[in-house]
């Protein structure tokens, strides 16, 4: 800020910049599109997977979907690519508490009770693992948003106000919903569904394959991050906002709109540095526009040039180029990792609260670190495009993969409570991963699902921030159903084996 004081001076306006949209009016029409079409696919399959609960579970998600519009609107909430993150991360879990609470209502069923009894018992006993996930992620929404700066706190503002009104749909409007329609006389059992039996899985046998895997996954970030550095590149494929790049000012021959910078522009210059991370801004009143890219080398400026004069028959004799610096600091990007760092801190003290055992929150934290690890690695791998998303998408894997494991460890301690003596530890845990199978499966296919349409639909931008997020959660999927438990198990009796 520029403190005048007491001198008398008046600031001349020498030039004046309309900032172009980085995703344009093209990429909101898109995700909206994708987000309905999405939406609609998550609610027929929940419909065709869960009979009647299933409908239930389709109107409950269209509330949520009307009040997280409503509830952005009211509070003025600035939308981002991390804010979208952060609306398909609850719209994640508000498919995975439905899903958690049906699957409950059929085991009920299952076990010989009424249609009644059932639906009041199942939402009892979903009730725990909801509560716990969501408020898990609650307070690393909530710590990322009071510590984080820019992106990190769009990020967290979303998803704090997506998990109290998924929380509040999954709970209160769907328990409504179900009830009136039991009411109304829809009390046949088959309408419910009832759960088949299922023969236990034995996960933990295949536990020593399953960390050879996951250990792998890991390695291939390092290694592809020093066989990048060795062949001459940057370990990461830093965008303009870590790093830095070229601005480009082009004189085109017309006053293009940013719609048609946006459609036109952008991909002949994508064609040139072979990077979808690009921002345009318009000299208001002239027609000239300014092209933000990663940093460009000599050459490759005289091809931006002749593909412009190819294209657009713009005088290249008025294109300019100049080096610009990061918009992202090291200070932000310090300042980021600070709060991830405290709100993983936070989330192991709730877990240890809540499960009364060090074991359940230690196991928790390192398959939140392996999911992170493995998608940095698909980054490294890859070359997709590091900048604000990239900390946007991490944020998203760490709440999904926190969420994914709580309902696992959820049936753990359930289990853990009506134990016999016959039972021993390497049973329950198998019989909890497969009792929660079928929900870890349906929740991270419809999760997948609404990303995989929004990265099918997107512009550039959107697909490179799609992508490593349709990774995190098949890597999710995966640590909550073959890490989680077999590392709670291992540590579990490791630690009883040294006190006997």
């Amino acid at each position: 800020s520029i403190r005048i004081g007491s001198l008398s001076l008046e600031l001349e306006e020498l030039r004046s910049n309309v900032v172009g949209a980085q995703l344009g009016e093209e990429a909101i029409s898109s995700s909206l599109i994708a987000g309905a079409i999405g939406l609609a696919i998550v609610i027929i399959f929940m419909i065709v997977v869960y009979l009647l609960p299933g409908i239930v579970a389709g109107i409950s998600l269209l509330i949520y979907t009307g009040l997280m519009l409503l509830c952005l609107n009211a509070f003025d909430l600035t939308l981002t690519l991390p804010g979208i993150a952060g609306i398909i991360l609850s719209i994640g879990m508000a498919v995975d508490a439905n899903v958690i609470i049906y699957a409950r209502i059929r085991e009920e069923v299952a076990a010989g009770k009424s249609v009644k009894s059932a639906i009041k018992s199942g939402f009892q006993k979903a009730f725990s693992a909801i509560i716990d996930g969501n408020i898990t992620t609650l307070i690393a929404a909530a710590v990322l948003g009071l510590m984080g700066t820019g992106s990190v706190q769009g990020f967290a503002q979303t998803l704090a106000l997506g998990i109290v009104l998924s929380m509040f749909t999954a709970l209160v409007i769907s328990r409504l919903i179900i009830n009136a329609f039991f009411t109304l006389g829809l009390k046949g059992e088959k309408l419910y569904g009832k759960q088949k039996e299922r023969k236990t899985i034995n996960f933990l046998s295949k536990k020593n394959l399953f960390f050879i895997v996951s250990i792998i996954l890991i390695l291939v970030g390092p290694a592809s991050m020093i066989f990048n550095s060795v062949q001459g590149n940057k370990s990461l494929n830093y965008s303009l906002e870590f790093m830095g790049g070229t601005s480009t000012n082009v004189t085109f021959k017309e006053d293009l709109s940013i719609g048609d910078i946006d459609s036109k522009v952008k991909p002949v210059v994508q064609g040139v540095t072979g990077d979808a991370n690009i921002q345009t801004q318009k000299v208001s009143g002239t027609n000239q526009v300014i092209i933000k890219t990663r940093e460009l080398n000599l050459d490759e400026r005289q091809e931006l040039s002749d593909a412009l004069k190819n294209d657009f028959d713009v005088d290249t004799t008025l294109i300019t180029a100049e080096s610009i610096s990061s918009t992202v600091s090291s200070e932000m990007r310090s300042d980021a990792i600070i709060a991830v760092v405290v709100a993983t801190i936070c989330m192991l003290i709730y877990i240890w609260f809540r499960f009364k055992d060090l074991r359940f929150a230690t196991s928790a934290v390192i398959a939140l670190l392996h999911d992170v690890l493995v998608v940095l690695a698909f980054y490294a791998l890859a070359r997709v495009s590091v900048g604000n998303t990239f900390i946007a998408c991490m944020l998203t894997i760490v709440g999904y993969s926190i969420n994914a494991t709580i309902v696992i460890f959820d049936r753990i301690r359930e289990n853990m409570a009506a134990m016999k003596n016959k039972d021993n530890i390497a049973d329950i845990v198998n019989l909890s991963i497969t009792q929660t199978l079928t929900r870890s499966i349906y929740t991270s296919l419809t999760t997948f699902i609404m990303i995989a349409v929004l990265f099918v639909m997107g512009v550039s931008s959107i697909r490179e921030f799609a992508l490593p997020l349709m990774v995190g959660i098949v890597c999710g999927a995966y640590s909550s159903v073959c890490i989680t438990g077999a590392l709670w198990y291992v540590l579990k009796t490791k630690i009883q084996t040294k006190k006997k």
